[in-house]
């Protein structure tokens, strides 16, 4: 039995906040779909798309985070002591008034950071109109089969992200496992790699069953400098505390969670269906396959082509045999 906290009718949606029998997990629902959580495989995703281009951009300053949700990912960069400016783009305002009462351990209070901005708006408009650029977008949109949302999963959307990146910057795109099938997440990959032919997947499951994956895109190849990604932990405390929070407790423990790149997964790819704004074939692809659980084959598909990324991580001799002797 379900106990709810919060309950309101928004201007777009309606948003609640409950808890199951014993008081966990905290879940955030959004039009009465769970959005958000703080169960720990939740935590850990929601973590990742803050942290992963975070840590992997040399030195990020300004972020735009799409979708609030618990607004743990936003809170993700509250703890990266270069970034000046956060700007959160949320359709819903009751979304943040909910997620900063009954989410703010888990998102460190970001709704009262002073370096945070919240723009009531569709993220797509906001993008359309807006003629500020960034050193890190990250994407946490909601199922692309719920109506409307297979627009933010577009190559149009996606190009519309490369066109607010700054040179060097890094977009980040939550893909779920769960409740969709092989084709739609196939659609998801390669209309991301249409815009980002270069990018790069990283899993955030513990077990390796499958659950959600991140992934990442710059406007040239990713390089990794493994050395300084270490230093930049060692330096910052709060961003060690925040992916040990999650089990990601080294840059090696981290950076293992990479699973492939677009290259590796040409040939997987091969017959995916790119979703464009005309047809947005995505969201149905998606809607087929609401209700299923093929998680761990969709997840074993992917790793079949993982591989030491040599191009990708830039290490000393030593500590690149550490990390082949890991994958």
């Amino acid at each position: 039995m379900e106990a709810y906290h919060y309950l309101g009718e928004g201007r777009s949606t309606s948003v609640a906040v409950s808890t199951r029998a014993g008081g966990e997990p905290r879940n955030m629902h959004v039009g009465g779909k769970v959005v958000a959580s703080n169960d720990a495989r939740d935590m850990r995703i929601e973590r990742l798309l803050g942290h992963a281009p975070g840590l992997i951009h040399p030195d990020p300053k300004t972020v735009l985070v799409v979708g609030f949700g618990a607004g743990v990912t936003a809170g993700s960069f509250v703890t990266h002591p270069g970034v000046e400016r956060i700007v959160i783009c949320e359709i819903e305002p009751l979304v943040p008034a909910a997620a900063g009462q009954y989410f703010i351990a888990e998102n460190y209070d970001v709704i009262n950071d002073p370096r945070v901005e919240i723009v009531f708006d569709d993220a797509r408009h906001f993008m359309a109109t807006t003629r500020e650029t960034f050193d890190v977008i990250t994407s946490d949109p909601i199922h692309p089969w719920v109506r409307g949302a297979a627009s933010l999963y577009s190559v149009e959307y996606f190009e519309l992200v490369k066109q607010h990146l700054n040179p060097g910057g890094v977009a980040a795109q939550w893909v779920p496992l769960y409740e969709t099938s092989e084709e739609a997440v196939k659609s998801q990959m390669g209309t991301f790699f249409q815009a980002f032919p270069d990018g790069t997947v990283w899993n955030s499951d513990v077990a390796g069953n499958g659950y959600d994956v991140v992934m990442l895109g710059q406007l040239g190849p990713t390089t990794i400098d493994v050395g300084a990604l270490a230093q930049r932990l060692a330096a910052n405390p709060r961003v060690a505390a925040s992916l040990a929070e999650v089990d990601l407790d080294s840059a090696q423990s981290f950076l293992f969670q990479y699973l492939g790149q677009a290259r590796d997964l040409a040939s997987w790819l091969s017959d995916a269906e790119i979703n464009r704004d005309r047809s947005l074939r995505l969201q149905y692809l998606a809607g087929l396959s609401l209700g299923r659980y093929d998680t761990k084959p969709i997840f074993d598909a992917i790793a079949r082509y993982r591989r030491y990324p040599g191009s990708v991580f830039i290490a000393p001799p030593a500590l690149e045999a550490e990390l082949r002797r890991g994958f």
